[in-house]
């Protein structure tokens, strides 16, 4: 995940960068539920609108949570599936947050409504985030549900409301880059709190529809128009949070933008991007499935690492006999083609592997989602390698 907000507020007060933080334990992202009222079409859990059996119980939820804070785990994530379909969400999130967790609540927000407002108000979540594919016809379409922009705003507002930290999340595409204007329209007319932007990885049903993924021209649009509206916010003194996933070549190109605005202080942010190392998929980055299976992220549902049934979590995450973990907690990572070659590797850290393994079966190969070229990334040497579009894959001399 890129902090760009942070990034950006560090251009007005420039400071020495500091020893590389490091978390006590993975940020946790934990699918509770697969069932969901939407059938959204980039989901990365495939969810329906229908019970999947095997779901730990809130017993199982209870015992596994007291291995992640033994484990030093700061942060977990409650998304599905649609999660607040969980008869036991509120018990489960109040016990987080009673053990310490910073508790975020990852929702399609139809299901808020004044009914139940106050009892998510009353859990204290740390951070709810909704998501929108684009305005009213384009999410209705993305959501396959007419209406359901309507319900997602009215969430939105009444999160805001109820005093709750709310944000908008938005996955773009080549088929719905076109309303991303009018959603930062919306965030500041809202008055929403953050906007975070996720690159389509290739999971679930965003692998079978990566054919609408954001060609790399589109990319680089789309993060213009972001740093251009983030940078105003910090201009004006506003604190709205912006932040981007899925695609770690952002720090890079941000280091791009930063050369063009503020050449005098391009060497401490590029400091600052190193220390922030790019993709943390296997290292602070983890998933629990709904059944609680163990994967390097959200992404990687087709490979399982362990489940918490069997090994605590912390055994799990641990283990390095595994050969994907063993690669990814290798520091630095052992990547071919373009990315193993890149001059900015040390700050994406070879960006999203998940997009190597769909479309080449080999997790270590170039990320087709990297959107600089590679004069811009110093490949200009590299004799032979394999060039990957989202559409197709072919060999090509470079």
């Amino acid at each position: 995940m890129f902090r760009l907000s942070q990034f950006m507020r560090e251009l007005r007060r420039p400071a020495a960068p500091g020893p590389r933080a490091r978390l006590p334990g993975p940020v946790v992202i934990w699918n509770l539920i697969r069932r969901c009222n939407l059938a959204c079409r980039h989901c990365y859990s495939i969810s329906a609108d229908t019970d999947f059996p095997g779901e730990l119980s809130t017993g199982q939820v209870f015992s596994v949570m007291d291995d992640l804070k033994a484990f030093g785990v700061p942060v977990l994530i409650l998304s599905g599936g649609e999660p607040l379909l969980r008869p036991d969400i509120h018990d489960i999130a109040a016990r987080a947050k009673s053990m310490g967790f910073y508790v975020g609540l990852s929702t399609n927000g139809t299901l808020i409504d004044d009914s139940n407002i106050g009892r998510i108000a009353g859990v204290g979540f740390d951070y709810v985030g909704i998501s929108l594919d684009g305005i009213k016809d384009t999410h209705d379409r993305f959501r396959r549900r007419a209406g359901a922009y309507d319900r997602s705003l009215a969430a939105i507002r009444l999160c805001r409301d109820a005093g709750i930290k709310v944000g908008v999340r938005f996955t773009v595409t080549q088929d719905n880059q076109h309303d991303l204007p009018a959603l930062l329209d919306l965030i500041e007319h809202e008055r929403i709190d953050k906007f975070y932007l996720s690159h389509l990885n290739y999971a679930g049903r965003g692998n079978v529809n990566r054919k609408t993924d954001a060609c790399h021209e589109t990319s680089r649009r789309v993060m213009d128009l972001l740093f251009d509206t983030c940078w105003r916010y910090v201009e004006r003194g506003l604190n709205k949070e912006f932040v981007t996933g899925n695609n770690d070549a952002d720090g890079v190109y941000f280091l791009y933008w930063v050369r063009r605005n503020f050449p005098h202080l391009e060497q401490s942010v590029r400091s600052r991007l190193a220390q922030w190392g790019g993709n943390g998929s296997g290292v602070n980055i983890a998933n629990i499935d709904n059944l609680g299976y163990v994967h390097p992220d959200t992404m990687w549902w087709h490979y399982r690492l362990g489940n918490v049934r069997e090994r605590p979590f912390s055994a799990i995450w641990s283990d390095i006999s595994d050969p994907l973990m063993a690669g990814l907690k290798a520091s630095p990572r052992r990547v071919r083609g373009r990315c193993g070659a890149c001059r900015y590797f040390d700050i994406c850290g070879g960006n999203t592997r998940v997009r190597a393994q769909q479309l080449t079966g080999d997790p270590w190969e170039e990320d087709p989602g990297c959107y600089l070229s590679d004069e811009e990334i110093g490949v200009t040497t590299v004799r032979e390698r394999i060039s990957i579009t989202p559409y197709t894959r072919r060999r090509r001399a470079g």
